[in-house]
């Protein structure tokens, strides 16, 4: 029996590895022992992503532990673009396909030099227009998160993103062209063919009842789109979930440490955990199945034996009429009259001889 397209299930390293090279290739170790089909990292130069004193959101001053600046917290988790080529040669000596998140075009540029199969947008670049623009110009494909976002937010992202994979080397007159654009044929066929969208909510962890799958059929009923999960929530119930609801991609973060001091930690699956969810999400598409009921297995054998058939309840003679009174409902069917043909023989003549126990 054919099952849905595998999910695609990203290991999100994000800023796990606490700014350690080491505990990086630990973590790509784990994501490929999984048998994670991606491992994901955050490329990022502070000094190119947030202004000195920009504040620290709640949940990294809560999951920190301390009040600091996002620019000290990022320049401690920050990887340099030669730790970046080391980290993407350990990843093929893994065999897991090497992804990142740029946060600015020098992080793209290396990305894109690195030769990754898709770029990763965030939740908080998803109004960054010229940061969308640039990631399609390299026709690579783009999954986009929508933390944060609002329908029409979404869809003036994927407008800049049609934009910039269709017209890679114009530049829109205005905004406004972009949105023109994007209401074109053109437009919708080449988000189909190139863009994941992700159910995500900013908010580590997730509390269950701001989750809100039933997005994921929205969104891909309104943009046309492969839709996926971006799951901040504790444990992988809701992931799976996501997946029996045709989430084409699950990205889940993971550490080695829970207690590790970091923003991400917290709401991050251990080791053993992110194995399960793999596992459990491919058991998961195995019983999806490809939605034509029909028997399977051993089931038309089993159906010989635990359905029922027609059978003579007294002794029959030929061309004698059939009575209610004659006819029982038993197991095993065998082949034999169905209990739907109870009309079609009751008050008929028989047409041979039949002893009580006799299939009719």
């Amino acid at each position: 029996m054919e099952n849905k397209s595998k999910t695609i299930i990203i290991a999100e390293c994000g800023v796990n590895h606490n700014g350690d090279i080491n505990l990086a290739k630990e973590m790509i170790d784990v994501a490929s022992d999984a048998k994670a089909d991606y491992v994901k990292f955050q490329t990022f130069k502070t000094e190119l992503l947030s202004t000195a004193d920009a504040p620290m959101s709640d949940y990294q001053v809560r999951n920190l532990g301390k009040v600091d600046s996002q620019f000290n917290m990022l320049k401690n988790l920050e990887f340099s673009a030669e730790q970046f080529h080391i980290l993407k040669d350990y990843c093929d000596s893994r065999k897991i396909p090497f992804l990142s998140t740029p946060f600015d075009f020098e992080s793209l540029d290396l990305l894109i030099n690195l030769d990754v199969d898709m770029i990763k947008i965030s939740s908080g670049d998803l109004t960054n227009g010229p940061l969308l623009f640039k990631a399609a110009k390299s026709q690579k494909k783009i999954i986009i998160s929508t933390g944060m976002a609002t329908f029409e937010e979404i869809k003036k992202a994927l407008s800049v993103l049609a934009w910039g994979y269709f017209y890679p080397n114009q530049e829109p007159i205005n905004f406004s062209s972009m949105m023109n654009f994007f209401a074109t044929k053109e437009a919708q066929s080449i988000i189909n063919a190139k863009v994941y969208i992700l159910q995500c909510t900013s908010e580590y962890p997730t509390p269950s009842n701001l989750v809100n799958l039933n997005t994921l059929k929205t969104l891909k009923s309104q943009f046309n789109a492969s839709v996926g999960f971006s799951d901040h929530t504790l444990g992988y119930h809701i992931a799976i979930a996501a997946v029996a609801m045709g989430a084409a991609i699950i990205e889940k973060h993971f550490t080695l440490n829970r207690d590790f001091v970091g923003p991400d930690h917290k709401a991050s699956l251990m080791p053993k955990e992110l194995k399960e969810m793999i596992t459990q999400i491919r058991e998961v598409e195995n019983a999806l199945g490809d939605g034509i009921k029909q028997p399977v297995g051993n089931e038309i054998e089993t159906a010989r034996l635990v359905r029922k058939a027609l059978y003579a309840n007294n002794n029959i003679t030929k061309d004698q009429r059939i009575s209610p009174g004659d006819i029982q409902v038993l197991r095993p069917y065998n082949g034999n009259l169905e209990p739907n043909a109870y009309w079609d023989i009751v008050n008929t003549p028989a047409k041979k001889d039949y002893r009580k126990g006799d299939p009719l």
